[in-house]
């Protein structure tokens, strides 16, 4: 049996700590079952993300003549885009394993990893199968995969995931998506952009289903504009014929306790039916426990599924910590890395310090963008809150109405002016929510941090100041503060 002072089991923000680990002069050992780098590397926001900014290229010459500029597109090499990405991607984690192949203070086993017991793992195939470790300290940092729902039919029919998306070297000539969180949003969107007809069915009444419900009607209405979306539609059943997949939805209804769909339920009127040659699941992820066999540990997971933890990131094992996606906080790979900073401090720091969720931002880039950071208006409102909003539009400020954006900023607030949450739906809305973040989370906290810092004229920060600035309207109610 190979012995070491750490362990930890996946290698994307899970392998800050064992670097931090390393240098402190312990013997590091890290179990990882595909590439080196984690989701957001391999399959997630780098890859998304070099392709819709392709994506954006070409939207911005597609509107050229909105400012009166004569530009046309006379090619478009799709499979060179998505082949270079890819090889950009396979690069930098082949990187990543080659320097911890040659690293004196990491031990790298490829396969995947097993518990045995509290403090023992076992690799699972690779060139390191049958191999037993033992670690007083491990960190559970195995993350998510796609999750699919149980759709009549899935089984029998040929459908991709976020995973096989991102590496298609043509574009389909009709996508049907089911799924409207952030990964249908993008996807749809860059699909959309080079060409393919796509369809989006989604449960809630609205996409990103997360984001603010004003910001999340406006963006579905847009995108309602260039798709087919069928929101407020379950998917039922699903079919294959002739090289081409058919889905069935029908109308789900929620009760009185808001869109998450435990009050819910399918309704049998009105069904819809959509056909097209590609079919994205892109319903949610489930998280990796399943295939650690934690039956041996004392390590205890959620009615999700995820790892359960305190406040510490230390599961219910003593010696064993989890971060990232597999603990179920937010699935963000900026919370990952967050969470990574504070296991490393709760490791070798002198005190304990509970991981500070508050202020943690999100976005999503497809076209208009989408950020938002703290409450929405619905969860204020179910917990019974006081609080105003203020609304702003960005073709109120000189570079929006420049760059005739079609957007909108929603700050809320509480009536002594603590800033409670921002939510945007416009360009570069992902930029412009880190000045909110940095004042909700290192400023005061107040409107103060943003109203009297001086803003860049004329650039689009503004819509930030502006936004909270003025008179706020106090919790729907049409008083004016």
């Amino acid at each position: 049996m190979d012995e070491f002072d750490f362990l930890v089991i996946g290698s994307g923000s899970g392998l800050d700590v064992a670097n931090a680990a390393a240098n402190r002069g312990q013997s590091v050992a890290i179990v990882e079952k595909g590439p080196l780098g984690g989701t957001c590397l391999n399959r997630g926001c780098i890859p998304s993300k070099m392709l819709l900014y392709h994506a954006e290229m070409l939207e911005t010459i597609e509107r050229a003549d909105e400012f009166h500029i004569d530009a046309t597109v006379e090619d478009v090499d799709f499979s060179a885009i998505v082949r270079e990405v890819n090889e950009e991607v396979e690069g930098d984690s082949a990187s990543i394993r080659e320097g911890l192949r040659s690293s004196p203070r990491h031990d790298l086993y490829e396969g995947e990893g097993r518990f045995v017991d509290d403090h023992t793992v076992e690799i699972v195939g690779g060139d390191d199968d049958g191999t037993r470790i033992a670690a007083d300290t491990i960190l559970v940092a195995a993350g998510t995969r796609p999750a699919i729902p149980p759709i009549d039919g899935i089984e029998d029919v040929d459908y991709l995931t976020s995973t096989e998306a991102l590496q298609l070297e043509t574009p389909p000539d009709h996508l049907v998506i089911v799924g409207g969180g952030y990964i249908a949003a993008e996807l749809g969107h860059f699909f959309e952009t080079f060409g393919s007809e796509v369809t989006i069915v989604g449960r809630r009444p609205n996409l990103l289903p997360e984001a603010d419900p004003e910001v999340a009607e406006a963006f579905t209405d847009r995108y309602a504009e260039r798709m087919t979306v069928h929101t407020g539609h379950a998917a039922t059943a699903v079919s294959q014929s002739d090289g081409r997949v058919s889905v069935e939805a029908k109308p789900y209804e929620y009760g009185d306790e808001g869109n998450d769909g435990d009050d819910g339920g399918i309704v049998d009127d009105d069904p819809v039916s959509v056909t097209g040659d590609e079919l994205l699941v892109a319903a949610g992820r489930t998280p990796n426990t399943d295939t650690l066999n934690l039956g041996e540990t004392g390590i205890e997971t959620d009615e999700r599924g995820f790892v359960e933890t305190d406040e510490y990131l230390r599961t219910t094992v003593d010696g064993v910590w989890a971060l990232g996606d597999i603990v179920g906080e937010y699935l963000l790979k900026h919370s990952a890395n967050h969470e990574a900073q504070a296991v490393v401090r709760n490791l070798f720091g002198d005190e304990l310090e509970a991981v500070d969720y508050s202020a943690m931002p999100f976005a999503v880039f497809a076209s208009p963008e989408v950020a938002g950071v703290g409450a929405t208006e619905d969860e204020l409102r179910a917990d019974g809150r006081e609080y105003a909003t203020r609304t702003y539009a960005y073709d109120q400020t000189a570079r929006g109405s420049a760059m005739k954006a079609d957007g909108f900023l929603k700050a809320i607030i509480t009536l002594e002016g603590e800033i409670l949450g921002c939510h945007i739906v416009g360009p570069e809305a992902s930029n412009l929510i880190e000045e909110v973040v940095v004042a909700m989370k290192s400023g005061t906290g107040t409107v103060r941090d943003i109203r009297e810092s001086v803003h860049v004229h004329p650039a689009l920060s503004e819509v930030v100041q502006r936004g909270f600035s003025g008179q706020f309207t106090r919790g729907g109610d049409g008083h004016s503060h």
